[in-house]
């Protein structure tokens, strides 16, 4: 099945394209490790790198939902451009954009794209220019649980509002019950478990409560989780520890994250059959997606209340941000080599094999496209 899966989503991935440039990353500063793999790994990654004449430091910051990615980026690639580094703090969507706002950072990772008033900010940092958003990793939200018993989940966007807003408070509560009439469902107390950071994550997850739930989620949505009740933790490794630790759990998280004692939901979206969180499903969600960005912007729209069958409509897309003029020139080489890459085959490949939904060709080909642009 894992073989399949590759192989289905290397169709999917795009067609050979030559890398100009790429840099070898050192990820650091962060506690928020998830669960790092061996980056799929071939010594023809490597052999088609092109340092060219990066050097230097990048710091970076944002998403903790690429993390993962990012390690197994690091893994293929920190020996092949030796005068190159990157620290990426995996702080959060929200710490990711103040930091690249306030020109802190070279470039930031969040799964939002930039609001009007970043942009304007941005604008302080980016000399004759401003920051935009760069479609790069995509990615099921897996819903997370830690339920004896209760094998093959089944949930939908109403249940899973009143879940997390403390409506539903158990497991054998009767909704629950009417989507799962063959499970096993224990007598126990739910453990719902939302970020304690402003996380691009909450913002997903919650796009999606509001576009297929509307009359059972009424909060605006955003980075911060604003719903009432439930437990908080750090970073998508600190509530998917929660979740694997506690009987009774329940929370969101990337996919990468959701493995080792956490099973996923499927979700009843009202396709032909509940559609499981998986990186295929994701990556037919983001095909429907509409490009909303202007000028250079690539930001994505997606259609959270999608009844498609085998599209996952709790899925996210982390922009990396960076400046489409202005860059500082003592990182620019080094950022354009670096995202030249991760946009190329090679790395989209590489999110394939780790969980993580490659961006669809005709997204990524307009990414390439752009960041042969930045200056």
């Amino acid at each position: 099945m894992k073989l399949q899966r590759k192989n289905r989503l290397r169709a999917l991935s795009l067609g050979a394209v030559a890398v100009s440039g790429a840099l070898a990353l050192t990820a650091c500063g962060s506690d928020d490790t998830g669960s790092s793999s061996d980056g799929g790994s071939t010594a023809a990654a490597n052999s088609s790198i092109k340092c060219d004449d990066a050097k230097g430091q990048l710091l970076a910051n944002g998403s903790s939902a690429q993390k993962n990615a990012i390690d197994a980026w690091v893994k293929q690639f920190v020996t092949a451009c030796k005068d190159v580094q990157i620290n990426y703090k995996s702080e959060g969507s929200g710490a990711g954009v103040t930091a690249f706002t306030q020109g802190q950072v070279a470039f930031a990772g969040s799964d939002s794209a930039l609001k009007p008033e970043e942009v304007t900010a941005s604008k302080e940092v980016c000399k004759d220019g401003q920051g935009i958003d760069l479609p790069m990793v995509g990615g099921p939200i897996a819903v997370g649980y830690n339920v004896p018993g209760a094998e093959g989940l089944v949930l939908d966007a109403e249940t899973l509002a009143k879940i997390f807003d403390s409506k539903i408070t158990n497991w054998n509560d009767a909704a629950i019950k009417k989507l799962n009439p063959d499970a096993k469902l224990p007598d126990l107390k739910i453990q719902a478990f939302h970020r304690s950071d402003e996380s691009g994550t909450t913002d997903n997850f919650t796009k999606y409560l509001i576009a297929a739930a509307p009359d059972q989620w009424k909060y605006e949505g955003g980075k911060a989780w604003q719903a009432k009740g439930g437990q908080s933790a750090s970073g998508s490794s600190g509530v998917a520890q929660q979740v694997k630790q506690t009987s009774g759990a329940i929370s969101y998280m990337e996919l990468s994250y959701a493995k080792d004692g956490i099973a996923a939901a499927k979700l009843d979206t009202g396709a032909s059959a509940p559609v499981e969180a998986t990186v295929e499903n994701a990556t037919t969600a983001i095909a429907d997606a509409k490009i909303v960005g202007t000028g250079k912007d690539l930001a994505l729209e997606l259609n959270r209340a999608t009844k498609a069958d085998n599209a996952y409509p709790i899925t996210l897309v982390t922009y990396e941000i960076v400046c489409d003029k202005g860059n500082k020139a003592d990182t620019l080489a080094a950022t354009k080599a670096f995202l030249t890459y991760i946009a190329s085959e090679d790395g989209q490949k590489i999110l394939a094999e780790n969980d993580y939904a490659p961006i669809p060709e005709e997204i990524i080909a307009k990414v390439r496209t752009t960041v042969a642009s930045l200056s």
